[in-house]
């Protein structure tokens, strides 16, 4: 990883929640400054100090808040208010290529990255993984690279945010946990249990996780576009061209970031350009490329995605 200064803290210990995403734009846009006052937020949004912070936190991470320096007031971004606004594509979190999106901006996020999602999603390559395994390696990490002491407990609650974001807790008696029934990224199944092994000094044996790799039918040709086209427009301001490796497996990849198969994006590169030609892929013995004509606007790019 680059020398970034990740986030890891904020999320109060808590994964995002189906209805804190639409009820954070929707009283944000009613009074912008209303996270400087927890304790009006408490009573707007019907929870606690904790996760009124959490509110806040993943309303951030995922791009449909931003900050307004030097009054610390919150604004709707553009993306945002196009998802969740009163004339909304989907208002109501309901549409699972919604999910994906989302997704992908809390993944892609290169300016203020969170640890685990930066790490697993944009600088893991081996097919499997687990909890013991990705915390020895955070940990060395942050001791190279960041600026902050960050203690193993923390980075270990952030790793289990990030897995509790994407697979549900279940008690002993096999019922989902409460605390588990909201968090809307569980649908996508982008992360599977494949077995257990023994990997603590105690003998305690814990899940093997792996990525699902499988074609993701949600993930439409309109959805890869626009995360394609930002991509380029993002992490390649200055590039019109990019590799086909660069975009199956390059940090902050659609690849990468939705664990999709070279025959997939190929599959998905060939329909945009038969469809739409924003980009166009040409393919030789020597060399795999995908260009960029011309630049879009995001929003006509989003509003394809729901059309």
């Amino acid at each position: 990883m680059k020398n970034t200064e990740h986030r890891i803290s904020g999320h109060e210990t808590f994964p995002c929640r189906y209805s804190w995403l639409p009820k954070a734009i929707q009283e944000i846009q009613k009074d912008s400054n209303l996270f400087k006052d927890e304790d009006l937020a408490m009573v707007k949004f019907g929870v606690g100090k904790n996760m009124v912070r959490a509110i806040r936190f993943w309303a951030e991470s995922f791009a449909i808040l931003n900050t307004s320096k030097g009054t610390g007031a919150f604004g709707v971004s553009p993306f945002g208010d196009a998802i969740f606004g009163k004339k909304g594509f989907d208002p109501f979190l309901q549409d699972i290529r919604t999910l994906w999106l989302l997704h992908w901006k809390i993944s892609a996020n290169n300016e203020k990255p969170l640890l685990a999602w930066d790490f697993l999603l944009n600088n893991w390559y081996e097919p499997e993984w687990t909890k013991t395994k990705i915390l020895a390696i955070l940990n060395q990490e942050l001791q190279r690279n960041s600026s902050k002491k960050v203690s193993e407990t923390t980075i270990e609650h952030h790793l289990d945010v990030f897995i509790h974001t994407y697979i549900p807790t279940k008690s002993r008696s096999g019922e989902f946990q409460e605390d588990n029934l909201d968090c809307p990224f569980v649908d996508l199944n982008f992360i599977e249990k494949i077995g257990e092994r023994t990997e603590s000094l105690g003998g305690r044996r814990e899940p093997i996780y792996a990525f699902n790799r499988n074609p993701k039918t949600e993930i439409t040709q309109e959805v890869f576009a626009y995360c394609l086209h930002e991509f380029f427009t993002n992490t390649h301001p200055n590039e019109t061209s990019l590799s086909f490796t660069e975009i199956c497996v390059g940090p902050h990849s659609p690849g990468q970031i939705f664990k999709l198969s070279e025959s997939d994006i190929r599959e998905h590169l060939q329909k945009i350009q038969k469809k739409t030609k924003i980009f166009s892929f040409k393919e030789s013995a020597a060399l795999q490329q995908v260009f960029l004509p011309k630049k879009m606007n995001n929003m006509d790019l989003l509003r394809r995605v729901y059309n």
